[in-house]
């Protein structure tokens, strides 16, 4: 028999920080395993298959990520319905943004244009607990000022092997970051976060294994002053073979805009 199918497009947020990122996994609540098992609720005996932008680590969020939803012989007549259908019985920590159809000729993975990451931080103190689901807490002191200027350095075409974890040698490590920056933090707010926070922003087409929080722990050391700024473009070059060996914390990084062609 025949089947038709139909593509879509749907736009998610998650909080991530009880989650084992978005990958199925034996015996461990995924996010990728919410959406299915809603969406299996929802649809009932309607056949269908899902398919993520990329996957995210544990305990890391998403403002914008993106999935493909193909149903086979049963389109969906009504976005709005769908969606608050949809909304009501996913988790609170997850919600639907939007839908939209596309055509078979659409690949989320392949046509993903840039991704937006944030990393969100702050120095010096204790913060409140309610903060650690997206903001990581550094307890030292850390030149922030020498961290922003570390953080431009990754901007341009570079040999990232040094900020992917557990790299080979068989891996295509050249990726160009179109903009990094740290900034102040004035997007993420809340009456118990601290007063001073800050939120690295990377802009790029694709990202390795780890790459941004590896990237965060090395500008994390250089405003503790154990790496210099010449430490990060030595890293960068073709022939570094240096190995990062400090991963930030998973829960301040956050995927902020997914956008396609």
């Amino acid at each position: 028999m025949f089947e038709k199918r139909f593509y879509y497009l749907i736009k998610i947020q998650y909080l991530g920080y009880r989650f084992h990122g978005w990958q199925k996994q034996p015996d461990v609540k995924t996010i990728h395993l919410m959406i299915d098992r809603t969406l299996k609720y929802i649809l009932g005996d309607i056949r269908f298959k899902t398919l993520g932008a990329g996957r995210t680590d544990a305990m890391v969020s998403a403002n914008e990520a993106a999935l493909e939803l193909f149903i086979y012989n049963n389109p969906i007549l009504d976005f709005e319905a769908f969606l608050e259908l949809f909304n009501h019985n996913l988790p609170q920590d997850i919600r639907a943004l939007s839908i939209s159809e596309v055509t078979k000729d659409f690949n989320v993975i392949k046509d993903s244009k840039i991704k937006e990451y944030h990393y969100v931080f702050s120095e010096g103190q204790k913060n409140h607990p309610f903060c650690a689901p997206i903001l990581t807490t550094i307890l030292e002191p850390l030149d922030v000022k020498l961290m922003k200027t570390g953080a431009k350095l990754f901007e341009g075409t570079h040999n990232f092997k040094t900020y992917c974890y557990k790299a080979t040698d068989k891996g295509e490590y050249t990726r160009t970051i179109v903009h990094c920056e740290i900034t102040n933090n004035s997007i993420y707010t809340a009456n118990f976060f601290p007063k001073e926070s800050y939120v690295l922003k990377v802009r790029g087409k694709g990202f390795m294994r780890n790459q941004i929080r590896l990237m965060m722990g090395c500008l994390i050391k250089l405003g503790r002053g154990e790496v210099t700024l010449g430490y990060i473009s030595e890293t960068l070059k073709d022939e570094s073979t240096e190995v990062m060996d400090y991963i930030a914390p998973a829960s301040g990084l956050i995927l902020h805009s997914i956008d396609f062609e």
